[in-house]
């Protein structure tokens, strides 16, 4: 997993209210256990038509929006069932970070196992957030985790919470795997005295 340190990125607005995992990443789309290839069908029900033509009014089929890094989105996002695929599909398009006022609470725990950081605010930033991402490409925000603030592009600092625990597996780029890596030694360890004690087992 990536580390996440500072973005400095395009924001794009997507106001709705309960997005849930099946708007984010349909089901048809589950068959896969890989995490790279999904960004493609990220919000494909919004995003295309049945013929499998871009919505020039969704708002990732916009040339100011088709690179951006930032989701600046309504309450409630994340909603619905517990598939990972819905972060996996973020991720693979290339958004880092996703902003709203509330998330589902497994999606929220999942965006930070997939290297995604999602914030937390009140709806009052949010809506000074989602007015600055309106701007398009020109109008780049700033993430940065450890001193845990945003950045508009007028300047504006708004500070947010982050669990100590999930800032530090993003900052250093760990995941559950890598969380269990750094114990290699210790578990090395372990074994090493457990085939000696019980060398039957």
């Amino acid at each position: 997993m990536d580390k996440f340190e500072k973005l400095h990125g395009i924001a794009a607005p997507m106001p709705l209210v309960n997005i849930d995992t099946d708007m984010i990443i349909p089901k048809v789309f589950l068959k896969t256990i890989k995490r790279s290839g999904l960004g493609v069908n990220l919000f494909d029900e919004m995003r295309f038509d049945r013929e499998g033509n871009e919505l020039p009014d969704f708002v990732l089929n916009k040339p100011q929006y088709r690179d951006a890094q930032i989701l600046v989105a309504g309450d409630n996002f994340g909603c619905g069932s517990s598939r990972e695929h819905a972060p996996w599909a973020i991720a693979d398009f290339g958004i880092k970070c996703v902003i709203s006022t509330s998330f589902a609470d497994i999606f929220f725990n999942n965006c930070f196992k997939n290297g995604i950081l999602p914030i937390v605010l009140p709806q009052e930033q949010v809506a000074v957030l989602m007015g600055d991402a309106e701007k398009g490409a020109n109008a780049r925000m700033t993430v940065d985790l450890e001193a845990q603030e945003i950045t508009t592009s007028e300047g504006e600092t708004i500070a947010f919470e982050v669990d100590a625990f999930k800032k530090h597996c993003l900052l250093n780029g760990l995941d559950d795997i890598g969380l269990t890596l750094e114990k290699a030694s210790s578990i090395d360890t372990y074994e090493g005295q457990n085939n000696t004690q019980r060398p039957w087992v």
